[in-house]
């Protein structure tokens, strides 16, 4: 793979990932061809596993577990897990897609997550994901620039600048072409997207598609100090320990721990899938893994209790118009380093000794870091952390890239902060806690 070691490269790398993941099923797919070419080698989860040293990866739908597993890893070897997560707020495109009124065709969506609704008007969007056939078989689709939510124009609602109010079933339905909705096919569309493929919008079975911008990700600021981009809570972690876990590979010596990154999905509607973190995926893979080292079920318990998750997930930098939101002694910004998340009602899964870990492998990785903790009155979101500590009883540590206009269309990170958190995490993957 190529260098990203400055945080030019990295940046401009983190940019081409996001561009080419506009779905969760996107975002694996990029992960899993950069994989290939690293030489892991994709696993089925119907067919059975062979043990021992190697590189390896399998994709459950819009999630993707990876693993190194060192020469001399055996049936107690604990695991080194970075948990990330491949999807971010959108809107979802609902049954009969086809809609509109009044000369417009338009599309019926509904919102995913806990987008920032403002921040999608006025966009050129393209609808993303999978089509799933009626034989089983899948493609994923993108259509570039197609579809705009189009703001009322200030002529006719005087009163827009003093409260804007969205409604998010009356106005949230975007604008896709012109004519009579009885007339056109938004599926067809979706099918012709299909790069490679000729697809019959008469056989689509189903389909997991959601909104996504098309604006390209950008350096700027007086010094090229801001990135600014879709998608990155939580590509931007994503893309980390792709990177981290790939160098790790190359350089993965004897002994150490088992190194694993677990990308899952819909994180940002409550992780509740057989995909996301509530859900037996990561369990299922280290089971197997653990079985491939020959282990019992008593030393299995032992390699997991021998283990560690850095829940990865982007975080608020403090935003200089909003001050008073954030708490009043921790004020990270952009550019400063990766956050360590606090929260004392386990909101993020940081404990003593997770911060000390975090605390030594940044300080052994010569990289700064932040911590965050919320404001007292404005409860804070939670991650896949606490989640998987539950499930497992792994020790968890919460911590992820500061950004400020989180859940916007279009966030904005420092330059500098992606790379440093793959720095670290790279550092992590290589070393037995």
């Amino acid at each position: 793979m190529p260098s990203l070691s400055s945080a030019a490269d990295h940046i401009q790398d983190l940019g081409a990932y996001v561009s080419a993941s506009p779905s969760s099923f996107h975002a694996v797919h990029e992960a899993a061809r950069r994989l290939v070419e690293a030489g892991f080698v994709r696993l089925d989860e119907l067919e059975p596993w062979e043990g021992g040293a190697g590189s390896f990866f399998v994709i459950r739908d819009g999630a993707l577990i990876a693993w190194v597993v060192p020469e001399g890893a055996g049936p107690t070897t604990g695991f080194s897990i970075l948990g990330a997560h491949t999807d971010s707020p959108s809107f979802k495109l609902k049954p009969k897609p086809t809609t509109g009124a009044h000369g417009w065709l338009q599309a019926g969506v509904e919102v995913y997550g806990g987008p920032l609704l403002n921040s999608w008007l006025d966009r050129e969007l393209q609808l993303a994901g999978r089509l799933v056939m009626l034989d089983g078989t899948e493609h994923l689709a993108a259509t570039g620039p197609l579809l705009r939510f189009p703001q009322l124009a200030i002529h006719l609602d005087r009163a827009v600048n003093e409260g804007l109010t969205l409604d998010k079933q009356r106005h949230m339905n975007p604008v896709w072409g012109l004519g009579n909705p009885s007339d056109f096919d938004l599926l067809a569309v979706l099918a012709s997207s299909v790069s490679g493929a000729s697809v019959d919008p008469g056989q689509i079975g189903g389909y997991d598609v959601v909104i996504a911008d098309t604006q390209a990700p950008a350096v700027f600021g007086g010094n090229g100090e801001f990135f600014a981009s879709g998608r990155l809570d939580n590509l931007s972690s994503t893309h980390a320990g792709l990177v981290a876990l790939m160098k790790h590979a190359s350089s993965a010596s004897s002994g150490g721990p088992v190194a694993v990154l677990a990308a899952f999905d819909h994180e940002e509607i409550g992780s509740n899938s057989r995909s996301g973190a509530c859900g037996p995926i990561l369990e299922d893979v280290l089971v197997r893994i653990s079985d491939g080292l020959g282990a019992t079920l008593s030393q299995r318990r032992q390699a997991l209790a021998a283990s560690f998750c850095v829940s990865a997930d982007a975080g608020h930098a403090v935003h200089p118009n909003y001050a008073e939101r954030h708490d009043p002694a921790n004020h990270p910004v952009l550019n400063g380093g990766p956050l360590l998340k606090i929260n004392a009602n386990q909101r993020y899964a940081t404990d003593a000794a997770g911060a000390a870990l975090w605390a030594r492998l940044c300080a052994e990785a010569g990289v700064p870091y932040q911590e965050f903790v919320s404001n007292n009155a404005i409860p804070c979101g939670s991650t896949i952390g606490p989640l998987t500590a539950t499930r497992l009883g792994i020790r968890t540590v919460d911590v992820g890239v500061p950004l400020l206009s989180m859940h916007s269309a279009r966030e904005l990170c420092g330059v500098e902060d992606p790379r440093r958190l793959a720095a670290v995490a790279e550092l992590f993957f290589r070393t037995a806690v």
